[in-house]
């Protein structure tokens, strides 16, 4: 649950949480803000995540391997480390990852924060999983490796840090933030002139990382009132609802409250938790062949033209949008291809999609399957 800040998405988690447990779900809430709901911890399980102590626990778990494979530094205790900017969404992404792995829930309400939080939290275990690769490649484990077998009892430094990234990895694994399938993503607006801006940049940025918005909730909508100021207002949050719903479905309206709801009644007496969606299950993006060309499909609803920028590096394909960069890894077929462009189809609308185009690199085909793939295609099969 997501959303700008003070648009309400801690109380449509909360309320969401409340409304799973009721219905029998073993659900935990993980927030970085206790909810201050009476009576919400007797009935689902909240978790609140404060990254110092996130921070603490995980130095503490791996300073030895650490101090072992870097014997000439003195290394810190867990008490005096100082906190790095992208702490906080690692710290939920491992407080997730240990309920995951627990199994201790049906389902894990997260409520990370506004949504430039929540996409940083989306982007983190494939920024990571990247890095790793750049510090660890697979040539690099290999030879560490050989020489662990070939001198055994002496850790060293690249024996250390392949200890680390092997952790590291581990973690990511148990996590499925970038899949729509696993992972549903609701956005929650303020029922004001820039709700329909917000919900269209949050849905590109979500697109690079792979995600889709589950559903929209409109909230804090005020009741009718009387006199000229309210008769603006409402002419404002009617066209605000208007917009939002031009753009997506479902959509939810939910109005304000007089004061905060102090207890778990008056939480879902609300009505703010969100709509049951369907999860479906999205295709994996496969190349297709048109004239002589492959072409791989990304989805950026919303994305215009002149606002996308797209690269090709080693083995990836780099994509960037609605100040959100990712890196996507290509199949065996289009790491033999070159990338000779791309653009977008429906640019502007939900619909917008990315096609990326690539044309075979002779120089890393095998002799002749050109002409083999060429001739097929000329007579049709």
């Amino acid at each position: 649950m997501t959303g700008p800040g003070g648009a309400g998405s801690s109380t449509v988690a909360a309320a969401t949480a409340a409304r799973l447990a009721a219905a029998g779900s073993r659900c935990v809430l993980l927030t970085g803000q206790p909810p201050g709901i009476a009576e919400l911890a007797d009935r689902v399980t909240v978790d609140v995540v404060a990254p110092q102590p996130a921070l603490e626990e995980l130095w503490d778990r791996h300073v030895g391997r650490l101090a072992g494979a870097l014997p000439l530094l003195t290394v810190p205790p867990a008490t005096s480390v100082v906190p790095l900017p992208g702490v906080t969404e690692f710290a939920l992404l491992t407080a997730l990852a240990g309920h995951l792995r627990d199994g201790d829930a049906d389902v894990v309400v997260l409520d990370p924060g506004p949504t430039a939080t929540a996409t940083a939290l989306l982007g983190l275990p494939g920024a990571l999983r990247w890095w790793l690769a750049q510090a660890a490649p697979t040539r690099l484990r290999v030879l560490a490796t050989l020489r662990a077998a070939a001198t055994p009892g002496r850790a060293g430094v690249t024996a250390g840090l392949l200890a680390g990234t092997a952790a590291t990895e581990e973690l990511l694994d148990a996590v499925a933030l970038a899949d729509p399938a696993r992972t549903a993503v609701h956005l929650v607006l303020r029922p004001d002139a820039a709700a329909a801006q917000h919900l269209q940049h949050a849905a590109t940025a979500l697109g690079v990382l792979g995600q889709r918005i589950a559903s929209v909730t409109v909230a804090r909508l005020l009741p009718d009132g009387s006199g000229e100021w309210w008769q603006r207002r409402a002419a404002v949050q009617e066209q605000a609802v208007h917009s939002v719903r031009a753009l997506t479905d479902p959509v939810q309206e939910v109005a304000e409250a007089a004061v905060a709801p102090a207890g778990v009644a008056d939480l879902l007496a609300l009505g703010a938790a969100v709509p049951e969606t369907a999860v479906q299950p999205v295709p994996q993006a496969v190349p297709r062949r048109v004239d002589g060309e492959w072409l791989l499909d990304v989805p950026l609803p919303f994305a215009r033209r002149g606002e996308v920028e797209l690269t090709r590096w080693a083995d990836d394909l780099v994509v960037t949008a609605a100040g959100v960069r990712r890196s996507l890894a290509l199949d065996a077929l289009l790491r033999r291809c070159t990338a000779s462009g791309g653009s977008l189809t429906d640019p502007g609308t939900a619909r917008a999609v990315l096609e990326v185009r690539f044309v075979p690199d002779p120089a890393q085909w095998p002799a002749g399957l050109l002409a083999t793939a060429a001739a097929a295609e000329g007579s049709g099969a």
